[in-house]
């Protein structure tokens, strides 16, 4: 490969710059409406051969290149610098950690040894009261002894008083007491017998009402079984010729607004009770007491049906 001198290959470099920007020149201004001309193309190129050889300036391209480097130089140095402030300040940043660090750590061992002083002062303020608490406490027991003492010899003394009172006031209650107890054996045999006499009368009454009772009941359900015949007496179809003579006897549930809810035969002639059942039914509602006792016994009624022509 062939070796160039430096100029020779700096005026190689202009002249390569210079053809690119007359190109790029009649590129952008040119008249493209038309076709190309080579003549045009030829005198193009034969304009930019002369400027290759007046305007071309070594020493100007080597200030070019000179400036280039020196802006890089600069750029490195200020990146250099910048690099280095941000690590100082790092550093600096880390030294600040590091003494805030230690200023806590210093500080949380005065906090430490301080509460331990305080535990210790404690301890020892605690130690001093149990001490002068003991002291007392002994103090106090003397002082209880020595009153229990005295405390026992007047107990003694007025023990034997206590008990030479109690025993005339014992011997006194125990009279007391006899005469009370009798006082009130009397007053419960009287009030026993004056009991007995009030609950015999008063059973007597008792029965004398409800038998009394019970015979208006029974003459009431009578009454009703008689009222409730008769209904059905004026319900019912006769014929002489199949029923005289004869009877039957009904069982019928009344509800207490007087409905029939049921007619059972219990015995008698089979026409007449059918005749019956008719008639109590045609009724559909028969007399009952507004008594709710008597209505409880009449619910459930036997009435004898008899025929009358």
């Amino acid at each position: 490969m062939p070796k160039y001198d430096r100029a020779t290959l700096i005026k190689a470099v202009i002249v390569s710059v210079v053809l690119h920007i007359a190109l790029i020149t009649m590129l952008f201004f040119g008249d493209f409406s038309s076709q190309t001309k080579p003549k045009k193309a030829t005198s193009v190129a034969s304009e930019v051969k002369p400027i290759q050889a007046t305007v071309v300036d070594a020493s100007k391209l080597q200030q070019a290149i000179d400036k280039i480097k020196k802006q890089k130089a600069d750029d490195k140095a200020t990146e250099k610098k910048r690099i280095q402030a941000i690590e100082k300040r790092a550093a600096d940043a880390k030294k600040r950690r590091a003494r805030e660090e230690a200023r806590i750590k210093k500080l949380e061992k005065q906090r430490k040894k301080k509460e331990q002083e305080k535990r210790n002062a404690d301890k020892a303020a605690k130690a001093s009261a149990a001490k002068a608490a003991k002291a007392e406490k002994v103090r106090k027991q003397k002082e209880q002894e020595k009153q229990k003492a005295e405390d026992a010899a007047a107990a003694a003394r007025s023990k034997r008083l206590k008990a030479e009172a109690a025993a005339k006031k014992a011997d006194d209650l125990r009279k007391k007491q006899q005469a009370e107890r009798k006082r009130r054996e009397k007053a419960a045999a009287e009030k026993a017998a004056q009991e007995k006499l009030l609950a015999e009368q008063m059973a007597a009454e008792m029965a004398a009402r409800n038998q009394a009772r019970k015979q208006q009941m029974m003459t009431e359900i009578q009454r009703y079984a008689a009222l409730i015949t008769n209904v059905i007496d004026q319900n019912m179809i006769n014929d002489r010729s199949t029923m005289e003579g004869k009877s039957c006897k009904l069982m019928i549930s009344l509800a207490p607004s007087g409905f029939v809810t049921q007619a059972r035969v219990v015995s008698g002639d089979t026409v007449v009770c059918e005749a019956a059942k008719r008639a109590v039914y045609k009724a559909g509602t028969l007399p009952v007491s507004k008594d709710p006792e008597v209505f409880k016994q009449m619910r459930n009624i036997d009435v004898t049906v008899v025929p009358e022509f």
